[in-house]
């Protein structure tokens, strides 16, 4: 089978991912409270809207988590970007952007993130450094024309099909919002491969990033969901309240998380 990832870095070429080649999608723990929504420019936490007759139920963020965050200004860190929902505007650049003080794999535009992920970042990986866990960052920001030339470079040699399984088209990629990016552990070998999951940087990211605001932003079986496959990796900050409202509460996806549409493929 053929890998759907959001992250393929530019010149890089996707990998099979047996490990995902199981049918179906897991179904998400039941949360603590089921409240329908729809795709609102802001949520109020604890309060929604009734959602479309064809979406099923989801949960809506707890009454723990106080602010509100629009789901659709690409400066807010609850932004939803995914298959249905591209950034607007689709060339958005970060006002912020800053290279983070941590361990890093890559350079130029790559190296930055906006400046919230980019504090959030420096703790985490200091938090894993203490207990012997060496992570890098192996992919930051991606600008819009990277993203037209990386997408485009699929596309011409392998067919828009492919090339929608293997990177996200431009407008559609979480790393043009400086919220997200990609880990490694300075090895190497399993770098954007189904094997990352089982490196100590991923193991120890699953665990514990919510406590510094990120969640796995494509996690396993939810391809159905997110459109993407598992991807340990692939890091995205939400914030400590919601990342650990969604922890504890067994929400896998942000798409189930605000009440949102699946977006397995493009409209």
């Amino acid at each position: 089978m053929v890998a759907l990832t959001a992250c393929t870095p530019e010149n890089a070429v996707p990998s099979p991912v047996a490990a995902n080649a199981a049918s179906g999608v897991a179904t998400p723990p039941a949360a603590a409270s089921s409240v329908p929504t729809t795709d609102p420019v802001t949520v109020t936490p604890g309060t929604a809207a009734p959602a479309p007759s064809a979406m099923p139920s989801s949960a809506a963020p707890s009454s723990a988590v106080a602010p509100q965050h629009s789901l659709t200004d690409p400066t807010s860190p609850w932004v939803v970007v995914n298959k249905h929902r591209p950034l607007n505007p689709q060339d958005f650049v970060p006002a912020d952007l800053v290279q983070p003080n941590v361990r890093l794999a890559v350079s130029g535009e790559a190296s930055l993130l906006n400046s919230t992920t980019a504090a959030a970042a420096e703790k985490m990986f200091a938090a894993a450094a203490t207990e012997g866990v060496v992570m890098t960052l192996a992919s930051g920001y991606r600008s819009y024309s990277t993203q037209v030339a990386t997408y485009g470079g699929y596309v011409t040699s392998t067919g828009q099909a492919a090339a929608d399984r293997a990177s996200a088209r431009p407008g559609h990629s979480e790393h043009q919002t400086g919220w997200s990016f990609d880990i490694g552990d300075g090895g190497g070998a399993c770098s954007f491969q189904p094997c990352f999951a089982e490196q100590p940087a991923a193991v120890w990211a699953k665990a514990n990033a919510h406590r510094f605001g990120f969640v796995v932003r494509y996690p396993w079986m939810f391809h159905d969901t997110t459109g993407y496959f598992y991807e340990s990796w692939h890091l995205r900050y939400i914030g400590v309240e919601a990342a650990t409202d969604m922890a504890n509460r067994g929400i896998a996806t942000l798409e189930e998380y605000f009440g949102l549409e699946a977006a397995p493929d493009y409209l």
